[in-house]
């Protein structure tokens, strides 16, 4: 039997299913990914998330005990982890924190390896340290370590610094810090660069490139490598369509 060769000629859609669409970079991802050609998005979430207008994307709503079921279910072959919460939001409470911060996102993990899923892109922070006093910092390095144990065919770990974002909440100190980001990046050089802030747009966008690389690895991409990977993506895109 002959093949079709416009069905050859067409490129597969990758399937790329993200969990933590309601938050700021979820909603992000999702909003970059009407852009992206030849990706086809599909998210995981508790409750009902408002898809961005024009968005080409499914979204499978179950409780968190039956993720595990619809993460199977996206059938991707790559996942982006945006989860996270915060300390005000967690209640001033260490295991309410630890919950979303680690054990969640270890969930994920965890069925998305059962799942087949063989690349994993994980949006964690700069500074995560296993061994960090800091309560956030220690969290972020204890669940980034716990993934990588995991051994992904690709792992991608983002370390962005200040993320900057309209977020649906009042979080004062944090929008100072925006306020004030375009004067205090400019004083970090060298080995402080990876402190500077970053556009949630950007991070996103650098999520889903990374979600379509093929070369297996781990990789930990701070601030200038997070930027690089959309620069990257980029022109791979352009080279793609010009073959095309």
């Amino acid at each position: 039997a002959g093949q079709c060769l416009i069905c050859t000629a067409m490129p597969r859609l990758r399937r790329v299913c993200l969990v933590g669409a309601s938050g700021l970079v979820g909603s992000h991802v999702m909003a970059e990914a009407r852009s992206q050609a030849g990706l086809r998005l599909i998210g995981v979430a508790r409750n009902e998330v408002p898809l961005p207008p024009g968005a080409r994307m499914e979204m499978l709503v179950a409780p968190v005990e039956d993720w595990g079921g619809a993460i199977a279910a996206s059938g991707a072959s790559a996942l982006i982890c945006a989860l996270g919460t915060t300390w005000a939001k967690a209640g001033k409470d260490e295991a309410a924190f630890r919950a979303v911060d680690h054990d969640l996102v270890v969930a994920v993990a965890q069925a998305a390896k059962a799942a087949g899923i063989e690349a994993m892109v994980l949006v964690s922070s700069v500074g995560a340290d296993p061994a960090s006093t800091h309560r956030y910092l220690r969290t972020k390095g204890e669940a980034e370590q716990a993934v990588e144990r995991m051994r992904f065919r690709r792992l991608d770990i983002l370390r962005p610094g200040l993320i900057r974002g309209e977020r649906g909440e009042n979080r004062p100190l944090e929008r100072l810090a925006m306020l004030a980001s375009p004067l205090t990046d400019r004083l970090l050089h060298g080995a402080r660069r990876k402190y500077r802030s970053i556009g949630a747009a950007d991070l996103a966008r650098a999520a889903l490139c990374l979600a379509r690389e093929k070369a297996a690895g781990h990789f930990i991409h701070e601030h200038d490598a997070i930027h690089y990977a959309i620069r990257r993506g980029g022109d791979i895109s352009r080279r793609g369509s010009a073959q095309g």
